[in-house]
């Protein structure tokens, strides 16, 4: 893997991780204000449905698709700004089509995804709904400049610019926990519900314009442009359809998942009186906050690789360099697994600590639920890694198709599992069963996407990443079996009740801070270089000798 590559990587991380920090606090101040039962459903299906339309219409093409017609465009005597014109003139055209059919639809999209809503929370649900669905337009604004730039070689700036959006909306819901006592799916007036729904929707504004400069400064001239024929979208638009097929069988999935989360919802609110029931918080919300702390380590270092690697992998496809392909992907792998592996292991061992540690402004049990989720999507960490970097090089060899499959055999399973789940568990392990499901499916899949790829590169030496991967499993594993062990003599000694109050946040402190240095230490004795790579990348800046 190229200097540059590691640096772009390292820049992206950066930016991932401080905007997933912002996105933390941002979704404990929305826990804390809206909790994790029916209120906070009707926000988060409101606040979902324009990822769902957005992803379902253009998101794939935007992100992988495109980049490699905007890299080959770019070798044009303009440097592809006529190409760029036209596909930013004819993506926006559709994307506000789009934006005003989905607000008149919008009633329609709501019994699809929480049928079982009714009064009050059905109300509340559609105004969050038609608040946030202008947000469709501002995504895919943010998506086509995001990939202007990393076509060009710039790849921080769309990473960086979600803090903006983190900023806004902690402004937004810090300003009610500030200023209100408490709300209530009965208490809480259209005006709020309006500032909540714009305020969410203008973080996704500054967004996506706090990239327009970014691309000007590229030298890349963007002008309206009406004139699609003869374009040179042709092969773009067809490798998009299969795209679009990608998108609705993922948000099929999707949609089966919210609509089976706000049935729990809603069955836990209705047996609220009976004391055998705990927590109500057991349905959509805490299922979408526990897979997002799941996407932490993901998305500060697999989507920031990933994203890195495609313009090189398709510059080298495109040059018929399939072993500089080979070295690239084995390199990526083997990157991954410094982190991806402590931390599932991490999430596994430590999600109901985590639960507590992180959503301390809710009920302890809601909280703690929260976090055995996060242990069951922990065992899709790896392969969804694996899937995600298979996937994005199967963009590169500009094969689309083959991924439909993938993706069709992985809802497939995450479908039939979380149907099994729902129908036949226990109220309070429906959801566990969800998140197991998606695990599963992940599990499955990227075995499928692999024999896509097979047809390119026919073979991958496996071995030189998944021996690492077990190797670091078995170091990880034993350094947290030991902090577990000294959780334990910490408890019989009643030094600090770790499962309460501050103890938890104390105590996975601690647990890090004993088990890292041990970790990154052990395994660059045991001769895993790229441990020291990673170290010196992040904090000088350069690529390990």
């Amino acid at each position: 893997m190229s200097e540059a590559v590691i640096r772009s990587s390292a820049l992206m991380a950066a930016g991932t991780l401080i905007s997933r920090i912002t996105g933390f606090i941002r979704n404990i101040l929305i826990v804390a204000l809206l909790g994790t039962s029916l209120l906070g459903d009707t926000y988060n299906v409101g606040n979902t449905m324009p990822n769902i339309l957005y992803n379902l219409i253009l998101g794939g093409a935007l992100t992988a698709v495109f980049l490699p017609q905007i890299v080959r465009a770019a070798k044009d005597p303009d440097g592809g700004s006529l190409f760029i014109s036209k596909l930013v003139t004819l993506m926006m055209s559709i994307l506000v089509a789009i934006t005003v059919i989905a607000m008149i639809a919008a009633p329609l999209f709501l019994s699809l995804y929480a049928p079982t809503f009714d009064g009050r929370e059905e109300r509340i649900t559609l105004l969050f709904i038609w608040f946030c669905l202008p947000q469709i337009l501002f995504y895919g604004l943010y998506a086509l400049l995001g990939q202007i730039a990393n076509a060009k070689g710039s790849f921080g700036p769309m990473m960086w610019s979600p803090i903006l959006n983190n900023l806004a909306v902690i402004a937004i819901f810090g300003y009610f926990l500030f200023s209100i006592d408490e709300i209530t799916l009965n208490t809480i007036t259209d005006r709020d519900v309006a500032i909540i729904g714009l305020g969410t929707t203008l973080g996704i504004v500054i967004q996506a314009v706090a990239l327009i400069p970014v691309v000007k400064r590229l030298k890349v001239g963007i002008k309206s442009n009406f004139k699609f024929r003869d374009a040179g979208l042709g092969k773009s638009i067809s490798l998009a359809g299969w795209t679009l097929i990608y998108a609705l069988i993922t948000q099929i999935g999707f949609a089966i998942t919210v609509n089976l989360g706000t049935r729990v919802t809603k069955e836990a609110a209705l047996l609220a009186t009976d004391s055998s029931l705990i927590s109500t918080g057991l349905g959509f919300t805490p299922y979408q906050n526990a897979y997002l702390i799941f996407l932490l380590p993901h998305s500060i270092f697999a989507i920031s690789i990933a994203t890195a690697i495609l313009p090189n992998l398709t510059r080298k496809v495109q040059a018929s360099d399939l072993e500089g392909v080979r070295a690239d992907l084995i390199h990526s792998l083997r990157l991954l697994g410094i982190v991806l592996v402590p931390a599932m292991i991490f999430f596994a061992l430590f999600g109901r600590n985590l639960g507590s540690a992180i959503f301390f402004g809710i009920p302890t049990e809601d909280a703690r639920f929260i976090g055995k989720l996060l242990s069951a999507f922990a065992l899709a960490g790896i392969p969804l890694a694996l899937n995600m970097i298979f996937t994005r090089s199967l963009n590169a060899f500009e094969n689309t198709k083959f991924q439909v499959v993938a993706n069709f055999v992985i809802n497939l399973v995450a479908i039939v599992l979380s149907l099994l789940a729902y129908l036949t568990l226990e109220i309070q392990w429906k959801t566990f069963g969800m998140a197991l499901a998606f695990s599963i499916s992940y599990l499955i899949g990227v075995f499928v996407t692999y024999l896509g790829l097979r047809r390119y590169l026919h073979h991958l030496a496996h071995r030189l990443y998944l021996l690492l991967y077990l190797k670091l499993a078995l170091i990880s594993s034993l350094l947290f079996a030991a902090a577990i062990l000294l959780q334990q003599v910490a408890l019989r000694m009643g030094v600090v009740e770790i499962n309460q109050g501050w103890g938890n946040t104390l105590y996975l402190t601690l647990v890090l801070a004993f088990v890292t240095p041990l970790y990154l230490l052990i395994a660059k004795k045991m001769g895993v270089k790229e441990v020291g790579e990673v170290v010196t990348v992040i904090t000088r800046g350069k690529v390990a000798p």
